[in-house]
């Protein structure tokens, strides 16, 4: 290969990157969308997801030990407990997580 047909294929595919960058900020906004709803719905199933094993485990063990509601009813509050720190944690990962608005309005600013 020749030096000059080189650094031509070097430029084209340069300008190949750079289109292709471009294209995918512009679809970046409805990725963006769809992570933030994704994360939404994993808080919902993490605190539904407590709630059941809690009231798995505590109707299980009013069963076997024969008390009414008691261990049901705190073993579900427990649940709904974990869940909700659960929940907590995924939003503070949520908010940790830059975002090109945020960034560069403090840029400006």
């Amino acid at each position: 290969m020749s030096d000059p047909d080189h650094r031509t294929r070097l430029s084209d595919l340069e300008a190949r990157i750079a289109a292709a960058k471009g294209g995918k900020q512009q679809a970046s906004h409805g990725q963006d969308h769809y992570s933030a709803a994704q994360v939404g719905w994993r808080m919902v199933t993490e605190l539904v997801a407590g709630l059941l094993l809690g009231f798995g485990i505590g109707y299980g063990l009013d069963w076997l030990i024969g008390t009414a509601p008691l261990l049901m009813i705190t073993f579900t509050l427990l649940g709904f407990i974990a869940g909700v720190k659960t929940m907590l944690r995924s939003a503070q990962e949520l908010q940790e997580q830059p975002t090109g608005k945020t960034s560069g309005d403090d840029d400006e600013g």
